[in-house]
Formats: structure tokens, C-alpha cells, sequence
């Protein structure tokens, strides 16, 4: 008897919870109709240790919900990036549990929410590129990337946008990302040209273009060749490690840059800037030497370490000139070079060749 009354009473509490959390779906949801999805989302996150205990379709609907207020707060521009990637697992649970259930009553509705997402979060990146806002651009769409990693030109933009904000550690993680899955961008663009705007047209694919064409809307078909883009991505990310002053990895970066494009001519330029940069911290730390014994001898090998790699700085910037004879930037910084090595010989001669 006793157990059975332990088990009737462990049964309506059961029904309580589901009644009080039905309860606070509901009232959720008509606060999220009122557009008052701060509200509704604080009563949900109340409410989600009910849901453990709750059948696969009670999981679903309130999983529904909150994936659509997520969704709202994001496209209020409340924490965007975040809120975007709230929203995605909250539609990604309803696809789990509706698959569970067999009962599939908010998957198409939660699919189409996702693209709508996507192409918010690609739109409001390009947004925040343009007005300068390139910290929360890269954030947007590094969003994106996580949504769909095939997509990998929303990678590419985060890693820009993170150099452009001076987000070097970003931009390293992103590059690297991109490195590591062999990212080139090089492919096929099709365009057409509208019949009624006289503009021209993107199509995803040529089957799509030819559509378009058999029914009258497009004429002038054209392809273009977008080319790989491996060496702007390890260029970048050189650069992304310069800013670091991690001087091994942005050596290793470069170096695999000229072996991509034997005349890039910046790779170059920037390298011998990183030999410099590494003279100049050589002469902070020379600088910062007192006067004992000890230490005028490490100055002197300072010294001549210092001295050996300005020396390393003058082939880089000798074949920047073979490719750009007259470059200012390789000129300027290779009579500065022989200049502090005494190379009198040299400075003359390359100043009379200007």
C-alpha cells in the first residue's frame, strides 16, 4: 500500500511539473508575441529544469521558443553574435528531439529560421565591415563559419576582419584554421546579365544560369575565375604573427610564401622588416646593459649578433629590388642598413642608382 501510494504521489507531481511548465511555455510564448523577448526568455531559463523530465514533443516546443527568441533579441542587434549562436542550438535541439520523436512539428519552420540566421549574420557583418566596426564584423562571421564550416569564405572575412581591427590573436586562429584545411577560395563565379535591370548576376551554379536563361529573364552568360587565395592567407598570417612578435612563426609563414610566389614582392619587404625588428629589440636589451665585466662582455656579443642580422635583411631587400628596381619603401631601408653596418661602398652606389 505504501508503495503505491509512493508511486501515485511521484505521479502527480510528475503532472504537477508538466501543467507548471506548460503553464510557463505558454506564458513565455505570449510575451514573445508581445515582443517582449527579455521577458520571455527569463521565464524560460526558470522553467528548463522542468523540461528534463518532459516528453520529446514538450522538449521540442520549448526549444522552438527559445530558438525564436534568441533569434528576436539577435535582430534586435542585443548581442548579436551571441544570441545568433543561442538561437542555432536551441533549433538544433529541436531537430533532435523531433527526429526522437518521430513527430516532426517545428523542423522545417526551425530550418528556415537557420538560413534566415546565416543570412542576417552575413549581412550585418558586411554592415559592421563597412562602418568600421571590423572587431564585431569578425565575430558575425566567425558565427556564420560555425553554422555552416563548409561555407569557408565567412571564415576568410573573420580573419580580415580581425586584422583590420588589430585582432591579431583572431586573426591567427582564424588563419591557421584556414591553413589547416588547405583553404584556397580559388572557383568558378557564373554571372548573366538581368534582360530588365541590365545588370549583371550572380548564379551558384551553371545548371541554375542556364534556367534562368531558358525562361527569357537572363542573356550574355559569362564565367570568371576567381584564383586562389593561399598566398594572401599565409601573407596575412605572416603579418597577423609580425604583429605578435612571434618573429619564428611569421619567418615560417613568409618563407612558405615565397615558396608559393618566388616574386611576391611584399613577402620580401617584410621579412627584412622582421630581421630589423629583431636588431631593434637586440638594441633595447644592449641598451638596458650596465657596465660590469660580466655584461660588456654580452654586449659585445649582442653586438655582433645585432650587426649579423641587419647582414641577413640585405638579401631580401636586394631581390625586392631586382623585382621592383625603383621601389621607395626597399630603398629607403636598404641604404639605412648599409648605413648602420658602415657598408660605405654600397650606400654610395645604390644612392647614385636612384
Amino acid at each position: 500500500m505504501k508503495k503505491n501510494l509512493k508511486i501515485l504521489s511521484m505521479l502527480l507531481l510528475i503532472n504537477v511539473a508538466a501543467f507548471a511548465q506548460n503553464d510557463q511555455i505558454k506564458e513565455a510564448q505570449s510575451l514573445y508575441d508581445k515582443g517582449k523577448s527579455e521577458e520571455a526568455l527569463a521565464i524560460l531559463n526558470k522553467t528548463e529544469y522542468l523540461i528534463l523530465n518532459a516528453s520529446d514533443e514538450a522538449k521540442s516546443d520549448y526549444y522552438f521558443l527559445k530558438g525564436n527568441v534568441y533569434k528576436d533579441l539577435a535582430g534586435k542587434n542585443i548581442d548579436a553574435a551571441n544570441n545568433f549562436t543561442l538561437a542555432s542550438q536551441a533549433y538544433q535541439d529541436v531537430f533532435l528531439y523531433e527526429n526522437e520523436s518521430g513527430k516532426f512539428k517545428f523542423t522545417v519552420k526551425a530550418n528556415a529560421a537557420l538560413k534566415t540566421m546565416k543570412s542576417a549574420l552575413v549581412n550585418g557583418a558586411m554592415t559592421d565591415f563597412n562602418a568600421g566596426k571590423f572587431k564585431e564584423s569578425a565575430e558575425k562571421s566567425y558565427k556564420v563559419y560555425l553554422f555552416d564550416k563548409k561555407d569557408t569564405l565567412n571564415l576568410l572575412n573573420a580573419a580580415s576582419s580581425s586584422i583590420n581591427a588589430k585582432d591579431y590573436e583572431s586573426a591567427v586562429k582564424y588563419y591557421e584554421i584556414l591553413k589547416k584545411i588547405n583553404f584556397s577560395g580559388k572557383r568558378m563565379m557564373y554571372y548573366a546579365t538581368n534582360k530588365k535591370t541590365k545588370e549583371e548576376d550572380f548564379f551558384v551554379s551553371t545548371k541554375a544560369r542556364e534556367s534562368a536563361i531558358e525562361q527569357g529573364f537572363y542573356e550574355k552568360p559569362r564565367n570568371e575565375l576567381v584564383p586562389s587565395k593561399k598566398v594572401e592567407v599565409n601573407s596575412n598570417l605572416a603579418y597577423a604573427y609580425l604583429e605578435k612578435k612571434d618573429y619564428p612563426k611569421a619567418e615560417a609563414a613568409y618563407n612558405y610564401v615565397l615558396e608559393l610566389n618566388p616574386n611576391y614582392l611584399d613577402a620580401y619587404i617584410n621579412m627584412a622588416y622582421l630581421k630589423l625588428q629583431v636588431k631593434k629589440d637586440l638594441a633595447d636589451e644592449i641598451a638596458s646593459l650596465g657596465t660590469s665585466p660580466a655584461e660588456m662582455q654580452k654586449y659585445d656579443k649582442l653586438n655582433a649578433k645585432k650587426d649579423d642580422i641587419a647582414r641577413s635583411a640585405i638579401p631580401y631587400l636586394k631581390q625586392a629590388l631586382i623585382i621592383e628596381p625603383k621601389n621607395p619603401e626597399a630603398t629607403k631601408t636598404l641604404l639605412g642598413v648599409y648605413r648602420s653596418l658602415d657598408m660605405t661602398n654600397e650606400y654610395n652606389a645604390l644612392k647614385s642608382s636612384m
